[in-house]
């Protein structure tokens, strides 16, 4: 198990660094790897150089921290809930940002990039803060179905609210972009946000992996073994609410790499989350990374929605996974 675990890793951090360099190099303009190295160590105020320095860098990185958060956040969902199908946008965190996007776009709170930027972040909090509220304010709410049913519905509200304000402002292509996802916007501020906010809290998540490994066998188990579902489960959300915020203000709407990364890696390695959840981020860098570059040359100079890849690898992904469970 460990040579395989190995394997695994050192497969995934190769097909990372593939992808990374790659995410550089090709776009609607192809930049050589001697410019490439010439951006980095010799820089100067030239087109190639900025373009390397100041938008496909900084989207790369947006990429692999966006990517490895999702699935990490997935992960975590699916541990602490014990459900196959748990993952971010099942808190409404998305949905909320997406609502915060809406009308800022149609009053204009805040205008340009980081105002959209500042209101997803706003609109996520929000919306994951009242998923914290809802399974504290009594204990019969912190059951699974509760959790999913108080997601799923505050999901379909936010979406709903978010649609009729982009159509009454004439905003629903804006809206629709945005809902299915992207990393047009992504910039250095963006890489610092999911740098120190995501990934202190990403680190903090990960620490919790012996914990998560203990309620995924049943709260029973955990509680005999002295730990306390409640408080994990708690722990939990007040992690994932500021990584699904900063992963949703960057990227916008991106489904199903939470959902289908988890499964996978499971299938290699097992139900061990102290490996599960590291490995799932490092996979989800690495798919997010190679759908972005989809996204950005299949239709160049035009750029098509980053979900659109994601979820053509999901569906079909997730359901193999359903079919083998249940044969």
């Amino acid at each position: 198990m460990k040579v395989k675990l190995k394997i695994i890793t050192v497969a995934g951090v190769l097909l990372l660094f593939v992808g990374m360099f790659a995410s550089i190099h090709i776009g609607a303009k192809n930049i050589s790897a001697e410019e490439i190295y010439h951006a980095f160590f010799q820089y100067e105020d030239t087109l190639n150089d900025q373009l390397v320095r100041n938008i496909r860098l900084p989207r790369m990185l947006c990429g692999v921290l966006t990517g490895g958060m999702l699935a990490l956040t997935g992960t975590m969902m699916q541990g602490v809930l014990r459900n196959p199908i748990a993952e971010p946008s099942i808190m409404g965190v998305t949905q909320g940002a997406t609502l915060a996007v809406a009308i800022s776009s149609v009053t204009f709170i805040v205008g340009g990039t980081y105002g959209n930027f500042l209101m997803s972040l706003l609109g996520a909090f929000i919306s994951g803060g009242l998923i914290l509220a809802f399974t504290m304010c009594r204990a019969s709410n912190q059951s699974v179905s509760r959790i999913l049913l108080a997601g799923t519905a505050m999901s379909t509200f936010f979406l709903s609210l978010a649609s009729v304000v982009a159509l009454l402002g004439n905003r629903s292509q804006e809206l629709a972009f945005w809902v299915a996802g992207g990393l047009r916007q992504a910039g250095w501020i963006q890489v610092g946000i999911l740098s120190g906010v995501g990934g202190i809290f990403s680190i903090a998540a990960i620490f919790l992996s012996k914990k998560i490994n203990l309620i995924s066998l049943g709260d029973e188990v955990a509680i005999g073994l002295g730990v306390s579902p409640k408080k994990v489960k708690i722990h939990t959300i007040l992690y994932l609410i500021p990584i699904c915020a900063v992963c949703v203000a960057t990227a916008g709407n991106i489904g199903f790499i939470g959902l289908f990364v988890p499964h996978i890696i499971r299938k290699w390695i097992g139900n061990d989350y102290r490996n599960l959840m590291p490995l799932s981020f490092l996979y989800g860098s690495v798919i997010l990374v190679f759908a972005d570059i989809a996204a950005r040359t299949i239709s160049a100079p035009y750029e098509l929605p980053v979900g659109l890849f994601t979820a053509c690898i999901g569906v079909p992904v997730f359901l193999l996974l359903v079919r083998k469970e249940k044969s």
